[in-house]
């Protein structure tokens, strides 16, 4: 039951669809806001980072390594951004349904 939200459909969707963006948009900024999440993540991409200064050689399971790590930096960097989205997406639709009706 994955629901997908652009800018372009948001005014298209149903009211339990829209609560639904807004519930996970609030859970979404409720994640950003917990400073125990955040160290959790921060804890996570310099374990990453130092991993990947250790590596020396350029072997091919050093450079398979690397590219490992570095997806997996990548990954945690896209789940923070689709944390953001969420918490924009739960602004913008309020921001709509707050405005005056002419």
């Amino acid at each position: 039951n994955r629901l997908t939200v652009d800018l372009n459909n948001i005014k298209k969707m149903s009211t339990a669809q829209l609560d639904k963006v807004k519930a996970n948009g609030s859970q979404a900024e409720a994640l950003l806001a917990n400073k125990s999440f955040a160290q959790f993540i921060h804890t996570f991409k310099f374990e990453r980072l130092d991993q990947l200064a250790d590596i020396n050689g350029h072997t091919d399971v050093d450079n398979t390594t690397r590219i490992a790590l570095a997806n997996q930096i990548a990954g945690i960097d896209e789940f923070i951004k689709s944390l953001r989205r969420a918490v924009y997406f739960k602004d913008k639709i309020v921001t709509q349904q707050n405005e005056p009706k002419l």
